[in-house]
């Protein structure tokens, strides 16, 4: 397998002064650089967080911190299926929302408030049969846009492995305000 590999060294400066510089290497099977140039492929490290929040979506969000109760792999198979679907519907739910209302990012229409209004949408089961009209928007997205996140900060924490659960305090104090970013990367020579 022919892959690519990029070098590009990072600089994170918080407001308070603080710098922390790191060195990012990316293997990737997108050998086109004129498609696919290094700069704006190293630039997707930022979004590294959002397939935690994905999963995180799926997992306490969606499935509310329960397991799943199938007791057959089929019917494991089976739920994780519908998890699938359920977590897919919300998100083209959101996106065509995002498509209708250009001026609001994706990022800031929150899942948790499309998955109440698809729950609502449910129980009350309103136009199911009814309306024949097709809306883009529809009550999930007149509800994502009615209570929209703020937008998202830049993140700059640092890869760590998470602590075990311990019923002592960490040493230390954790810093958990939140701090302006900028952010320059710079493509290596390799």
């Amino acid at each position: 397998m022919t892959v690519r590999v990029i070098d590009a060294a990072i600089t994170v400066r918080l407001d308070g002064g603080t710098t922390r510089c790191g060195h990012y290497r990316l293997v990737t099977t997108l050998l086109n650089e004129k498609h696919y140039p290094a700069d704006e492929l190293v630039n997707l490290s930022h979004q590294r967080w959002q397939i935690e929040t994905s999963y995180l979506e799926l997992k306490s969000t969606i499935l509310g911190g329960r397991v799943l109760r199938a007791a057959t792999p089929a019917g494991i198979t089976q739920e994780v299926y519908a998890l699938l679907i359920t977590y897919q519907a919300l998100r083209i739910a959101i996106a065509d929302t995002s498509l209708a209302n250009p001026t609001i990012s994706p990022d800031r229409l929150s899942f948790t408030v499309a998955l109440h209004a698809a729950r609502d949408q449910v129980v009350h089961a309103a136009a199911a049969i009814t309306e024949t009209t097709t809306d883009l928007i529809g009550r999930i997205g007149a509800a994502v846009l009615n209570q929209p996140l703020p937008a998202r900060r830049s993140r700059s924490s640092p890869r760590v492995v998470k602590r075990a659960i311990s019923k002592h305090r960490a040493k230390g104090t954790i810093d958990r305000s939140n701090h302006t970013t900028t952010i320059t990367i710079e493509i290596l020579d390799g």
